[in-house]
């Protein structure tokens, strides 16, 4: 297909509108634990290789190779790390009959002999793609529309994992996307309803009648706006708790039977007012009363009446919710989609889904329907190297290119993981990056085993010699054995030593002048124990926790945790170190930690 046969492909897309939004793909499912297409759970954290932040676009099929050869040199892939992913800049930038098809100059010998390569290494191939009509590079071979052939493509490339993106997506604003498509995501600004018929007219105020639910929603002073779902892609709104808004009404009619609503509204098309509105009747269903856009007004602040909805109401009080829940639904449908065809053409495939719309539609409430991992927040890092240039890592940031920004949300999310549901990633191990220190990038590595996170290097492992500081951190088996515990528990922080009143599992910390303490519950019983110092500044005030609070913070998700409260003794390891101690007070404590530095220790209750 010529460029402008794409684009002409693209525009009839945007005229048709988003994916029709299947029963099981619908907001009021995302709390019933249910996967689609055959989700397989059981997957611990992925572990492997991947090129961005080594490379960025310019990855080669002779660096690839190198990589698979070094993680085979380095013995990285007797510890877990076996997957070798191709990210973006390895497609030409347009279809060649309508196919994906590899950069000729930097990918002559094609992906089914790169996949070959890597699978004689005992090894696993993964590949990129996009969820929207182009890449995040630009290249015009996003899956949009082409899911059936891209799938077949895959399965053909014997790929083990797809990590797909999500810029240039037509049905939201994504990042490099059109700022408008929010008309999609967002409900209009609603001012009342009315509803009639059966003998009963009635209007209802909407700043004065209607029932705000969730987050998001914004009174102003003469109606109700951003009905819709917070952006997740910068650090902002907490991902715990409802992310989505509902503008409710309880109507009481005498008879029960179909009745006609009217909306007062004004439209947008920025971020908190679109013209996409759905309607519901009860609290959980996914039959909608009307889902679809409303007549556009002329500006944001002119108001309108719609009457083309019908609303079937019982006898008596009825739950009425005006929302838009598509910002979820219509990206959920998407990935989904292409899962359902890689189903058909390879039944019972166990290719791994990396979810990577950087936290945009709050995927931790649906991604685990369809995926088993989904980003966090946007890039950990845009300084990506290139080939002899190690690229550039932060510790701390406002946006989203740092250490500290992607935990600090990535740690109060462990209600959303679990090997039955899949796990929060907060982007790619920048270990071995100028602009982090060597005790940085062991805290780094500490983190992100302690939470469960991917553990995907992203670093030139030529640069990598078996002994040096950079191995012993990538290579530390203890650490890796937290992120690969088979009990599957990501841990919870269960004290920060900022001051306030505040559940530190929940409380979403900006303020990186602080101390957490981590605790993992481990298969055999044990526990991990991590104090972070996330400050950048030494920390001599002392900090502990003992055996109450640890069981009290993870006790229901500890297995034989009657053993801790039995017990005489615990034998403390030191996952650094390696020195093993023992301890008989029950309390658990660093007397002070050096800026950026951790202590994570093994602790197993003895009888």
């Amino acid at each position: 297909m010529t460029e402008l046969e794409i684009k002409q492909e693209i525009e009839a897309k945007i005229k048709r509108g988003p994916h029709e939004v299947l029963p099981e793909y619908r907001y009021d499912t995302f709390s019933e634990g249910t996967v689609v297409h055959g989700k397989k759970k059981g997957h611990l954290p992925p572990m492997g290789w991947n090129s961005w932040n080594a490379f960025g676009t310019g990855n080669t099929e002779a660096l690839t190779k190198q990589m698979a050869d070094d993680l085979v040199r380095l013995g990285l892939n007797q510890l877990g790390y076996q997957y070798v992913v191709l990210d973006d800049g390895c497609y030409e930038n347009t279809r060649e009959n309508g196919l994906l098809v590899s950069n000729k100059e930097r990918f002559p010998g094609g992906f089914k002999a790169m996949a070959d390569y890597v699978h004689a290494r005992g090894l696993k191939y993964g590949m990129y793609n996009d969820i929207g009509v182009r890449l995040c590079s630009s290249a015009y071979v996003g899956t949009c529309g082409f899911e059936d052939v891209d799938a077949r493509s895959y399965v053909g490339w014997d790929v083990d994992f797809l990590k797909v993106d999500n810029c240039f997506y037509l049905w939201d604003n994504a990042t490099f996307s059109d700022k408008q498509n929010a008309k999609y995501v967002f409900a209009p600004a609603i001012r009342s309803i009315r509803v009639v018929g059966n003998g009963y007219d009635r209007k209802y105020d909407a700043l004065k009648e209607g029932e705000i639910r969730g987050g998001c929603i914004v009174k102003t002073s003469d109606c109700v706006t951003s009905i819709g779902t917070y952006d997740g892609t910068a650090p902002g709104p907490s991902p715990v708790g409802e992310r989505s808004g509902e503008l409710v009404f309880y109507v009481n009619v005498p008879k029960a039977g179909d009745y006609k609503l009217e909306i007062e509204y004004a439209t947008s098309r920025e971020e908190g007012q679109g013209s996409w509105l759905q309607v519901a009747v009860g609290e959980k269903t996914t039959n909608l009363s009307y889902d679809g856009f409303v007549p556009e007004t002329p500006v944001r602040t002119v108001f309108m009446t719609f009457s083309d909805i019908t609303v079937t109401l019982k006898e008596g009080e009825n739950v009425l919710r005006l929302m838009n829940h598509r910002r979820q639904e219509n990206t959920l449908t998407s990935y989904a989609t292409l899962v359902r065809e890689l189903n058909k053409a390879k039944p019972g495939h166990d290719i791994l889904l990396s979810i990577c719309e950087w936290g945009k539609t709050q995927p931790q409430n649906w991604g685990y329907k369809i995926g088993d991992t989904w980003r966090i927040l946007n890039d950990i890092t845009f300084r990506v190297g290139s080939d002899g240039n190690p690229g550039v890592g932060s510790w701390k940031d406002d946006y989203t290119t740092s250490v500290t920004t992607q935990y600090d949300k990535a740690v109060i999310m462990d209600e959303f993981a679990g090997l039955d549901k899949g796990w929060n990633d907060p982007d790619m191990l920048m270990i071995g990056m100028d602009g982090l220190t060597e005790t940085m990038c062991r805290t780094h590595m500490a983190m992100w085993c302690m939470m469960n996170a991917p553990l995907m290097l992203g670093l030139d492992l030529r640069r990598v010699q078996v002994g040096d500081w950079i191995y012993k951190i990538i290579a530390n088996t203890s650490l890796i054995a937290l992120n690969q515990d088979a009990l599957g528990v990501q841990a919870k922080r269960i004290y920060s030593s900022i001051p306030g009143n505040y559940a530190p599992d929940r409380e979403y910390l900006t303020n990186i002048d602080r101390v957490d303490i981590l605790a993992k519950p481990l298969a055999d019983g044990s526990v991990a124990l991590s104090f972070i110092n996330v400050s950048e500044s030494e920390k001599t005030d002392g900090y502990s926790v003992d055996v109450n609070a640890i069981l009290a913070g993870i006790g229901s998700k500890l297995p034989s945790g009657h053993k801790w409260n039995a017990a005489e003794s615990y034998t403390v390891t030191d996952l650094w170190s390696g020195e093993v101690s023992e301890n008989t007070t029950g309390v658990f404590g660093v007397a002070k930690l050096d800026a950026c530095d951790n202590v994570t220790i093994r602790v197993t209750p003895n009888a």
